[in-house]
């Protein structure tokens, strides 16, 4: 499990900001706090690190810009505001790194694109495309399209997905607040921080109950359900002040700051026994024995070319079974073909993808980071 000395360690972030800490008063954002902010992340991504943004703070831009003074009561205007202050947001990302010699990448999202198995796989490659590329995607809600009401919190619930969808090895969740306390810190002197402690530890949703109104309503409870939403791809979460001075460079540091909630496993078996238990499979695939030995002995991906049959109707991000030659279930993973796509290039190296369909998407037919070995 990880602890604090491990940090400095971590190769891949995703980095939550919330509101209270980008925006001034009132004044739409606070563009001297953002620099400050890309001045850490730029210092810790110098050695070859990778990071994604999660940023709040479009809602406010865009009442600043409007010259609303009062937050609208109807969704429909604040997807408005939000499309509108989206624009300075990314503006001021995009200005701050550039200062910094780093290029940005919007990224607009809905969780149901994070749900969905094919656009999963679409917003996986595409992210992961970016941090090889050396770019710092800023990931926020698609708020105008989202069917729910914009509420405070949910940037928490969508930095938990993207950490999901990378296997990022650190969540961290920054907010006006030093952490998660045992008791209500406003009303109780003797209230301890939590410093560390196991995400599924249930004597935690006491403490978010007893913090409850501390971040706004519920603020607690989301970031705790963040952090367990993270934990099923073996993601640590911090959740810590950012009204403290380099908070990020101390976090980075190993420092002992905020609450740190570990996974209750290792990150390789939960993402595994997340993939293998909550996805049901919507195909078969006979493979044949050279491909089987290869899955069970060297954990690699699957090739198209070990495939002898195809069975079953599937698109592209849904989860197939993979079957030996006597018939037993030997793996099952996210396929990145669909069922027609795939009985097309079975048995053929990947070479020849393109000459067979006309496109290549992924040159394996299911990656090893989306394969289950049973």
């Amino acid at each position: 499990m990880i602890n604090r000395e491990d940090i400095p360690r971590t190769r891949r972030w995703v980095v939550k900001i919330g509101s209270a800490l980008l925006t001034a008063e009132g004044a739409g954002l606070d563009r001297q706090a953002l620099g400050g902010w890309v001045d850490q992340m730029a210092d810790w991504l110098q050695p070859g690190h990778e990071l994604v943004l999660v940023s709040s703070g479009a809602v406010a831009e865009g009442l600043c810009r409007m010259g609303w003074t009062r937050r609208p009561d109807t969704l429909h205007e604040l997807q408005a505001a939000a499309a509108i202050g989206q624009m300075g947001l990314v503006q001021a990302w995009e200005s701050c790194f550039q200062r910094r010699g780093r290029h940005t990448a919007q990224v607009l999202v809905t969780h149901d694109d994070l749900s969905d198995r094919k656009r999963y796989l679409n917003a996986r490659s595409t992210l992961q495309t970016l941090l090889s590329l050396g770019v710092v995607p800023v990931v926020n809600e698609n708020d105008v399209v989202a069917n729910d009401e914009l509420r405070f919190g949910d940037n928490d619930t969508l930095a938990a997905l993207v950490a999901n969808l990378i296997e990022a090895d650190l969540l961290i969740l920054l907010t006006d607040q030093d952490g998660l306390f045992d008791a209500d810190p406003r009303s109780r002197r003797d209230a301890r921080l939590i410093k560390h402690a196991r995400v599924d530890d249930v004597a935690l949703d006491r403490y978010a109950g007893a913090s409850k109104g501390i971040l706004g309503s519920g603020g607690m409870h989301t970031k705790l359900r963040a952090a367990r939403l993270a934990a099923r791809s073996g993601t640590a979460t911090v959740i810590a002040s950012g009204k403290h001075p380099d908070t990020l460079r101390r976090i980075a540091a190993g420092d002992d700051l905020g609450t740190l909630l570990v996974p209750a496993q290792e990150p390789d078996a939960a993402r595994k026994r997340w993939l293998a238990g909550q996805l049901q499979a919507r195909g078969r695939l006979r493979l044949d024995a050279g491909a089987v030995q290869v899955l069970r002995q060297s954990g690699s991906s699957l090739l198209a070319v070990g495939v002898t049959d195809v069975e079953g109707r599937f698109s592209r991000g849904e989860m197939v079974a993979c079957l030996g030659p006597d018939g037993e279930e030997v793996a099952r993973g996210l396929v990145n073909y669909s069922a027609d796509e795939t009985r097309r290039i079975a048995g053929q190296p990947s070479s020849l993808f393109e000459e067979i369909l006309g496109y290549v998407d992924e040159e394996e037919l299911i990656h090893r980071d989306n394969l289950v070995v049973l």
